[in-house]
This record gives structure tokens, sequence and C-alpha cells, in this order.
């Protein structure tokens, strides 16, 4: 069994960054994939941003620039780097990993 915990999350003012980790353990060795994803509220659950083989990123067009994925096997944790963060970007945030465990999710409210 895998347990995947997020963290991190917060509120901000419009501009602030933050920085959510996504720590894995249990029966794991290895984070070959990691994706993040966030809900908004009174909407459906979206991709942001994931991280596979290579280290090859992909990103929604909508935080490409401000956002930054990461990994760091040997503590099995990814990371979302949040910067010039916006008040749209006020939503529950879900990490996945190896595209099967996923996270209960964190809030990152962003204030004007």
């Amino acid at each position: 069994q895998v347990h995947v915990v997020e963290s991190g999350g917060g509120s901000v003012q419009a501009g602030e960054s933050l920085r959510l980790s996504c720590a894995a353990s249990g029966s794991i060795s290895i984070i070959n994939v990691m994706s993040w994803y966030r809900q908004a509220p009174g909407k459906e659950r979206v991709f942001i941003a994931r991280i596979g083989s290579g280290d090859r990123t992909n990103y929604v067009d909508s935080v490409k620039g401000r956002f930054t994925i990461s990994r760091d096997n040997a503590k099995l944790t990814g990371y979302l780097q949040m910067s010039d963060l916006k008040p749209d970007d006020t939503a529950v945030y879900f990490c996945v990993v190896n595209a099967q465990h996923w996270g209960q999710g964190t809030q990152v409210t962003v204030t004007v």
C-alpha cells in the first residue's frame, strides 16, 4: 500500500509564492511519474503539471512560466513551486504518484 500526503498549502496574497510537497511512503521505491491536479470551488478537478521519465515535464498553459514541478527520489517526495500566484490559482491541490496513488489534497488560497 502506498500513502501520499500533500503539504505546503496556505493563504497568500497575489504575486507571492508557495511550494507544495507530495510525500510518498509505504510500498514504493521510486516515483516514476508524478502529476499535480487542482480543483477550484464548484469546478472539476483539472491537470496542471506532470514530471515523468528523464525529468520531462508538462504544464497546462495557465501555469507555464509560473509553476515548476520537480521530484527527489531519495526522499520519495515531489514538489510544485508556485510563483506569481493569482486569485484564479485558488483551489485544492492534489498530487498523483505513479499514475494511481492520490493524496488528500492541500488548500491554496490567493487573495488580492
